[in-house]
């Protein structure tokens, strides 16, 4: 799969451009703050419906703009698509494919997938819990496009469910009077199931994951490993199968209930969990070097692209101004496992900072206009 044409409009800091794309490498140079950043982030969007970059769609939107619009054209094998996105920040986005009727965003999911390495990914290893949970969310996506639908209905029956134990908490709190809470166990039911659903996806992706892996950390820093993929929750130890899942969360539900309504919020879920990177017997996180850091994340992302690509649809590489993060060893070997990537899509701040083995289309990206070298 790869993209044959980019278009942007009120996009970030693109009034509009035009990027007819080959398969293969291309590489656009540009100083910091030119504009090269925000065409993979929007290539990134299609796949993702979200940005690597900002938790909120606002920033996308040119300023003074009301709306942003992101157009592909998409090919694979002999099959082309078009699909289009408009952002509304404050109002619900628009989609349409192949410019037919509109058609709800999440529909876009599996049209464009892609594998992202950028400098945030760093955060994989040392950051906080969320961003290892995105991680395994979005490739969860990207397997199975219809797991987009089971997180949507997980996060609004989240939100619906910590209303509820928030009004609990505050009338409580006042020395009001008690709160009917039969409704909880409704919610309790409804939070399980597709609670399950996330987490026996999750647990198979991780399992799936582990050996690709180590197999790729071993490529990037030959002799450091092994590492671990180990998944944390109350639920996950042990058990197997989407209705013991129910089942286990139901019960941890029980469990927790007491302290869930002094503290007005869920603390069970999918939403609390956590992935544990493990580097030998230790945890990555805290005792990892930084350079062993960034082949940790590096080696998630192969991996990622690895299992992708195995399962029949090989995804666009993106590298996001990777390449003046690492030292030369990593450069090198980066570069070369990516290389014969469908599409490979490079930014860099200075063309010297791009291995040779990526040789491929350049392009030139300089306040607002991208030319093809």
């Amino acid at each position: 799969m790869h993209v044959t044409h980019l278009s942007l409009a009120d996009f970030r800091s693109y009034a509009r451009v035009e990027v007819p794309l080959d398969p293969g490498v291309s590489v656009f140079i540009g100083a910091n703050g030119q504009g090269k950043t925000n065409l993979v982030e929007a290539v990134g969007y299609l796949a993702t419906l979200g940005s690597h970059r900002v938790s909120s769609d606002a920033p996308l939107v040119r300023m003074g703009a009301e709306r942003a619009i992101i157009r592909a054209a998409v090919r694979q094998g002999e099959r082309s698509q078009l699909v289009e996105l408009e952002l509304n920040p404050g109002r619900a986005n628009r989609a349409r494919i192949n410019r037919s009727s509109q058609v709800r965003p999440r529909d876009v999911l599996g049209i464009v997938r892609t594998v992202l390495f950028a400098p945030e990914d760093l955060a994989l290893v040392k950051g906080d819990p969320g961003e290892r949970r995105r991680f395994l969310d979005e490739l969860v996506t990207a397997r199975s496009p219809r797991m987009a639908g089971v997180r949507s209905d997980y996060e609004r029956v989240l939100r619906q469910r910590n209303t509820l134990l928030k009004s609990a908490a505050m009338a409580r709190r006042h020395g009001g009077r008690s709160m009917d809470l039969s409704t909880l166990d409704v919610w309790d039911q409804h939070l399980a199931r597709a609670g399950a659903e996330l987490l026996a996806q999750r647990l198979d992706l991780v399992a799936t994951l582990q050996p690709l892996a180590d197999k790729a950390y071993d490529q990037l820093a030959p002799g450091g490993g092994p590492v671990g993929l180990e998944y944390r929750g109350p639920v996950a130890a042990g058990v197997h199968g989407r209705e013991a899942l129910y089942e286990g969360l139901l019960g941890a539900l029980a469990e927790v209930r007491k302290q869930e309504i002094e503290r007005g919020v869920t603390l069970v879920g999918p939403h609390r969990d956590d992935l544990v990177l493990k580097l030998g017997e230790l945890p990555a996180k805290g005792y990892a070097s930084h350079g062993e850091s960034w082949s940790y994340a590096l080696a998630l992302r192969l991996a990622s692209y690895d299992l992708l690509r195995s399962e029949g649809n090989e995804p666009v590489l993106v590298l996001d101004d990777v390449f003046a993060e690492l030292d030369a060893r990593r450069r090198e070997r980066l570069a070369e496992l990516v290389a014969p990537g469908e599409q490979v899509l490079v930014t860099a701040a200075v063309d010297d900072d791009v291995p040779g083995v990526l040789a491929g289309v350049r392009y030139e990206v300089s306040e607002g206009s991208v030319e093809r070298l």
